[in-house]
């Protein structure tokens, strides 16, 4: 599910800043930008963003200011170098001031860093308390999406119920055609008075039996009224539930679409297997 979350907050003589932002998807897939001073903390990060944002991919990245008095710092002269090859070859070629080289060169990410700086206890429960913060913050977003979703999948097995009920009420009409058909291709192929009618009677019985989809659409409704049961559940992490029942559902609408052998029937399958691919394409935004 999409969201957004924005905080920053003083903690000491540094300003923490998060932003975390989370697109659709079925695993958790996280990309983490995190200043050097962090990176002790990288795995603990990484266990607070999985635990509490569960899907999706997320993309977070993490700023520290330093507020307050003067701090040393350390230019990384090899990096300062790697950086200088190709900046320098186009600034030639683009006919800048040569002077500009070193400016450039020392706004680039790294390049200076400050140095003998190590992060307290009281500055990482200050720099949770932040992340917390704006992962709540892209919570809210994604709760305001989920009212939504759960009207769309809702309305989605609402009709899929209608096109199965449609399917019960043509039912009848069905076997009597069925009945009728192989009764005049019988009457036509060898005359009305030269078959067994008693035995025409035992086969159309196995024949129909074997077409019969009242099985399919008792488990076909029961599925749905489970789906509809799992997306009222308050609970978090029913995604992955959502999605095997959306398969059992489906298999029961292509049962009964493979025995239909009845153009009504199959419009109404038709319709269902098309709410059926709406709803798998919405399912996978659900945690």
């Amino acid at each position: 599910m999409t969201g957004f979350g924005r905080a920053e907050q003083a903690v000491g003589d540094k300003v923490f800043l998060v932003e975390v932002k989370s697109l659709n998807g079925k695993q958790f897939d996280l990309r983490i930008t995190i200043p050097p001073l962090l990176k002790p903390f990288e795995f603990n990060i990484r266990n607070i963003l999985q635990e509490r944002l569960v899907r999706g991919s997320v993309e977070c990245i993490i700023y520290i200011k330093q507020n307050g008095s003067a701090q040393p710092v350390t230019i990384n002269k090899e990096l300062a170098k790697a950086y200088y090859q190709p900046i320098a070859e186009l600034s030639a070629e683009l006919n800048l001031n040569p002077g500009d080289v070193l400016s450039a060169l020392l706004k680039l990410p790294e390049v200076i860093t400050p140095s003998n700086i190590v992060l307290t206890d009281e500055d990482w429960v200050g720099f949770e308390l932040v992340l917390i913060s704006a992962i709540d913050q892209l919570k809210e977003h994604r709760a305001d999406e989920g009212k939504s979703l759960e009207e769309e999948l809702s309305l989605r097995i609402e009709n899929i119920l209608v096109n199965a009920e449609k399917i019960v009420v043509l039912e009848p009409q069905r076997k009597q055609r069925i009945k009728d058909g192989l009764v005049k291709i019988l009457e036509d192929s060898v005359g009305k008075d030269n078959y067994d009618s008693n035995r025409l009677e035992q086969e159309l019985i196995y024949y129909i039996e074997k077409m019969d989809i009242t099985e399919e659409q008792v488990r076909l409704k029961n599925h749905c009224n489970y789906f509809k049961s799992i997306l009222n559940e308050v609970e978090d992490g029913k995604g992955k539930k959502l999605s095997f029942i959306m398969q059992e559902i489906g298999r029961e609408i292509n049962t009964t679409g493979s025995k239909a052998y009845d153009s009504e029937m199959q419009k109404s399958v038709v319709l269902m297997k098309d709410e059926l691919e709406k709803a798998k394409e919405q399912v996978l935004n659900v945690l």
